[in-house]
């Protein structure tokens, strides 16, 4: 049973890819003290999580809240070490997507999950983490991600009044507080700028590393930067083009290619 569970649930584009990224790289220098399980390594929980985000039904959230309890079942013994899993989808879906105007499914299932954390690890103190951002700049950030990853044609003006809310981080962590019974805290991206690990930094307070084991952990480059503007408009411009998803797709892969080439 691991002393410790630190659950890192978002939100997105706060620095999550660049924390994943730091434990994913010093994976082996932490295995002493830290066990983790990241989001790659979880996708039917991923499906289930971003699907209550969307339908909001019971049938759903039980589905992923059986599903989370299937990764702490499937996790090795880990006698005095933390648990730390980390993913953002573990929130939901992020705002923009589909019918998801916010993150208010995030407090409903991370209920869930600290219910089935109690359940098998009884004695584990458990500590939920999620990483924000200033709203304006969280707007634009998700805004383009949409643009690159999804088929989004509106305007950033249409956008950010329709997914205002989307960056309201304060009043979900409230919810977060009262739903669970487990720490919550919170560091807005902003803060993480002259950290040495950047956003990790943070999570890796929480995950009680040893002092001497820090110091071996290897800093990552900055994951999932914003692209040059010139190539977010190509990319807006061509989901506006195309109806069809297969030539929607090939441009955009052409489109991100040719960025490649000239960086």
């Amino acid at each position: 049973m691991p002393r410790r569970v630190v659950l890192h649930a978002g939100f997105h584009k706060t620095g999550t890819s660049t924390v994943q990224q730091v434990l994913r790289a010093n994976r082996s220098i932490l295995k002493p003290q830290l066990a983790m399980r990241l989001k790659g390594q979880m996708t039917e929980l991923m499906h289930a999580t971003r699907g209550y985000s969307t339908w909001r039904d019971p049938f759903t959230l039980a589905k992923a809240a059986a599903r989370f309890g299937t990764v702490l079942d499937g996790l090795a013994s880990m006698p005095r070490r933390v648990l730390v899993i980390s993913a953002e989808e573990l929130s939901g879906h992020m705002p923009g997507r589909v019918e998801v105007a916010d993150y208010s499914a995030a407090p409903i299932l991370l209920q869930q999950f600290s219910a089935e954390i109690t359940a098998r690890f009884p004695k584990a103190e458990q500590v939920i983490y999620l990483s924000t951002r200033d709203n304006e700049t969280w707007l634009r950030s998700a805004y383009w991600e949409h643009v690159k990853s999804s088929s989004m044609t509106l305007d950033y003006s249409d956008f950010s009044n329709r997914y205002n809310s989307g960056s309201s981080f304060e009043e979900i962590i409230s919810q977060v507080r009262v739903a669970v019974k487990a720490e919550v805290h919170s560091t807005p991206l902003e803060a993480c700028s002259d950290l040495p690990l950047g956003p990790a930094d943070p999570l890796l307070n929480l995950c009680d590393i040893s002092a001497e084991l820090r110091k071996k952990v290897t800093p990552q480059p900055v994951e999932n930067q914003r692209m040059d503007d010139a190539v977010l408009l190509a990319l807006l411009a061509a989901n506006r083009a195309y109806a069809d998803r297969d030539e929607r797709k090939i441009a955009k892969q052409l489109i991100l290619a040719e960025a490649k080439k000239n960086v």
